[in-house]
Formats: C-alpha cells, sequence, structure tokens
C-alpha cells in the first residue's frame, strides 16, 4: 500500500485542495460523502506503463482508502491477462486499452464478455520506435526525409518507410515487421494510420506482430522486429539503451488521443454501481495529482519500482516532462467521450476487424459510459461535456469546450493526416489514404 509515501503526500497543499492554481480545471479536492459501498473490497490490474499510474497513486496516496475502497493491485503481463482475467472476474476492474470493451462487448476479440469503460485514464503517451538498422536503411535509401532535412523533434514522414519498403522488395529481402501491443488497441490504429499516410498498404506491406509493452525492447533488440507502437516508458527505454530511435509520438498521429480506461464487465458495473463510483472518484483524484508540474519526479521515482513498472526513474521523466505528452486530468482528460468509441469502431471497420453494421452507435453508448463518470464527477464538484459526443480532429490549436461549471481549455485534436471525424454523420468518413483490401 506504499504507507510510507502517504502521510507527505496528503499533506500536499494541491492534494488538500488548499493551493489550486487558478487556471487548473481542477474545482476539488474535497472529501465526498462515502455511502455504502456494495463491494469495499476490489482488485484491479495493471500492465506496467506510465499511463497506469492514475490507478496506482490512487493506491500510494490513500484515495481508494478515504473512498470507503480496499484495493488490490495486481501486475499483469499483457493485454490478454487482463482481458481474460477481468472477464472471467478473476480481476473486478483494470487499466484497459481504449478499444479492449468495445471488442470484447462486440465479441470479436476471443471472449464475448459485454465490458464497459467508465473513464479514460490518460490523453497522449504514445510514440513509434524504429530499430537502429532500420533508420540506417532509411539513411540509406531516403536520405530526403533524414538528417539535415528533418527538423528536431519533427515526426518521420512515412514516405521514409514506404521507400525502405520498396527497395527491400525489388532486392528480395524480407518485409518489414512492425509489433503493436495487442490487435485491439490504439497502437495498432495509429500504426495503421501513419503507415497508410505515406501511401503503404499496412496489411499487405509490412508484417504485423503483437508484442506485450514490458517485451518490445528486448523484441527490438534481438532483432525479431523492426519497430514498434508502445506506450511509455518503453520507447525511452529503446533509445536509452541506444537500440532505437523515436520516429514520432501520438501527438502527431492523433493529438489528445484517448489511450487507457478503467475498464469492467457490464454486469459488474450493474451488481457494484456504488462501488465504480467510488473507484472512479478516486482514480480522478489521482489524476489531478499527477498533472500537477510539482509531483512528476516524485511519480517517477515512485514508478521506478520493480514492483511497477521497473524502469530507471530518469526514464520515466525524461516522458513524464515531455509538454503535453501524459495528460491524465486536465482537459477533461478522465471523461469516456462517446465520439472517441465511434472512432474506435470505424477504425475496426477500416481496417477490416468488423464487418460494416449498423447499430455501431448503440455499442459505443453502452460500452462508453458516459452516465457513470458523470455521476463521480458531479459528486467531486467537477465540470462535464455538456454532449456525450464532439467532432474529433477539428482543432490544431487549443479550444474551449462549454461544459455544466466553468469552460475548460482543451488542446489541439487534429489527426496526421488533416482528417476531421464527425460521429454525427450517418455515412463512414471515405478514407483517402491507401485501403487494405480485407477478405472476411
Amino acid at each position: 500500500m506504499a504507507g510510507q509515501w502517504r502521510s507527505a503526500f496528503l499533506d500536499n497543499d494541491v492534494l488538500c485542495g488548499r493551493l489550486l492554481p487558478a487556471e487548473q480545471d481542477v474545482i476539488f479536492l474535497r472529501l465526498s460523502v462515502v455511502g455504502q459501498l456494495e463491494r469495499p473490497k476490489v482488485t484491479v490490474g495493471f500492465i506496467p506503463l506510465i499511463d497506469c499510474a492514475p490507478i496506482l497513486f490512487a493506491d500510494i496516496l490513500g484515495l481508494f482508502e478515504r473512498h470507503g475502497l480496499d484495493v488490490e493491485i495486481r501486475r499483469e503481463a499483457s493485454w490478454a491477462n487482463i482481458r481474460d482475467k477481468v472477464a472471467l472476474g478473476l480481476l473486478d476492474a483494470a487499466h484497459m486499452l481504449s478499444p479492449m470493451p468495445l471488442a470484447s462487448t462486440l465479441g470479436i476479440d476471443s471472449v464475448n464478455v459485454p465490458m464497459i469503460a467508465a473513464m479514460t485514464l490518460q490523453l497522449n503517451g504514445n510514440s513509434i520506435t524504429l530499430s537502429n538498422a532500420l533508420w540506417r536503411e532509411i539513411e540509406e535509401v531516403a536520405p530526403e526525409f533524414v538528417g539535415i532535412h528533418r527538423a528536431p523533434d519533427a515526426p518521420l514522414d512515412a514516405r521514409a518507410l514506404a521507400t525502405v519498403v520498396r527497395h527491400r522488395a525489388q532486392n528480395g529481402k524480407s518485409p518489414i515487421t512492425l509489433a503493436s501491443v495487442f490487435p485491439f488497441s490504439s497502437h495498432n490504429h495509429l500504426l495503421r494510420l501513419w503507415l497508410a499516410s505515406g501511401g503503404l498498404d499496412p496489411d499487405r506491406d509490412v508484417r504485423f506482430t503483437v508484442v506485450p509493452p514490458p517485451h518490445m525492447v528486448a523484441h527490438l533488440s534481438g532483432g525479431a522486429i523492426d519497430g514498434y507502437c508502445v506506450g511509455e516508458p518503453w520507447n525511452q527505454q529503446a533509445v536509452s539503451h541506444g537500440i532505437g530511435r523515436i520516429a514520432l509520438s501520438s501527438l502527431h498521429i492523433w493529438n489528445s488521443m484517448p489511450e487507457k480506461v478503467l475498464g469492467t464487465t457490464e454486469a459488474w458495473a450493474q451488481r457494484n454501481p456504488k462501488t465504480l463510483i467510488a473507484l472512479v472518484k478516486a482514480i480522478t483524484e489521482a489524476g489531478a495529482w499527477l498533472d500537477e508540474p510539482g509531483n512528476r519526479a516524485e511519480a517517477s521515482r515512485i514508478l521506478s519500482s520493480p514492483r511497477y513498472v521497473n524502469v530507471p526513474a530518469e526514464v520515466i521523466a525524461r516522458s513524464l516532462t515531455l509538454p503535453e505528452f501524459h495528460i491524465f486530468h486536465r482537459q477533461v482528460a478522465n471523461f469516456p467521450w462517446r465520439s472517441h468509441a465511434d472512432w474506435f469502431l470505424e477504425q475496426m471497420v477500416r481496417w477490416g476487424q468488423i464487418a460494416p453494421q449498423p447499430g455501431l452507435r448503440a455499442v459505443a453508448d453502452r460500452v462508453f459510459r458516459t452516465d457513470i463518470y458523470r455521476a463521480a464527477a458531479s459528486e467531486l464538484g467537477l465540470p462535464c461535456p455538456l454532449t456525450d459526443r464532439k467532432v474529433e480532429g477539428a482543432h490544431g490549436d487549443p479550444w474551449i469546450l462549454a461544459t455544466n461549471g466553468a469552460p475548460v481549455a482543451m488542446g489541439p485534436d487534429r489527426f496526421l493526416d488533416g482528417s476531421v471525424f464527425d460521429p454525427s454523420n450517418e455515412t463512414p468518413t471515405t478514407f483517402t489514404q491507401q485501403e487494405s483490401q480485407h477478405g472476411n
């Protein structure tokens, strides 16, 4: 329970609500009256990534206990483990990939168990890393995209990779192998968007494989894969080991993208509504603490523990100190926008994971439970959007969101290809980039 950290953190002025910066969206932190919970003892799973931090710090800071919960945090080895254990009831809730509860509810992901997303845990936080060997190939066959031609920290143009793909094919070499963390993940969809922007067909021109996040660096080092899309700190870890280079981040592909959610089964949520709201409240408060810049160094140190992420603190800090790269609470980050669910479902259709079908909007409504988050936010005195959906990709600059309270400053949400996703459209988005031809 990390009790040695609690007294210091619970005395923190920000956590106790005494010194909230005027510009911050947070109205609390005040105590809510804890009602009788259906199930105070709860098990919550996580994968060792920076974006599991809101769950971990809800425990470390004593926030679960504050809301009447006795939570056991369990570290898991893979996203398949998370899915299966939640489905079987071995975990009550978990740190989940945003599309995972959608896939499970649709019955397309080995299990057919309706699941829900009660809140979003973080915006942004992913990157695409390429091996040093692949980067050298790019320098040799597509020099116009790297070196002096590429501004520092600029995203790598996917046309550079397309040039390598063609060069390998012409010379009878093996195709590039790229890894994502799970088939139904933002990482898979972001990787495909980037490849498509360079004119590549992700299902024909490269090989895709799945590797759990903590094993990405070893697979890259051993030459089993040429690159990957994963959450931090596993991109910074490859750089620190000198075996890979970060090509671009999720900020460049879909800024303000929803990375992970708090997921559980629909049945568990129905049986334990007060318990779930208490979980959401504690984790939301932890996200607010994490968004305070002055807390990031301490967060890096604690996350580095072998019990949690097991990566050097300085590696974690390099990621946590990147501007706007890890948003845990600001910009109504915890609100589970149903337009995010709509977008993930449309990507599943686009890439042949599901067939076009009526009723997908209803699936989004069933899974991304804005009602649960709104109830928790109301008890915390936090503002919520006036609607459950918004246009995605329409903002290249910061903008202001109307809420049921004070207006909230929002960040850019631009897509790499400049497309705009309007969930109110009756027909799917027309994709202008290279498409895959899928047989189902």
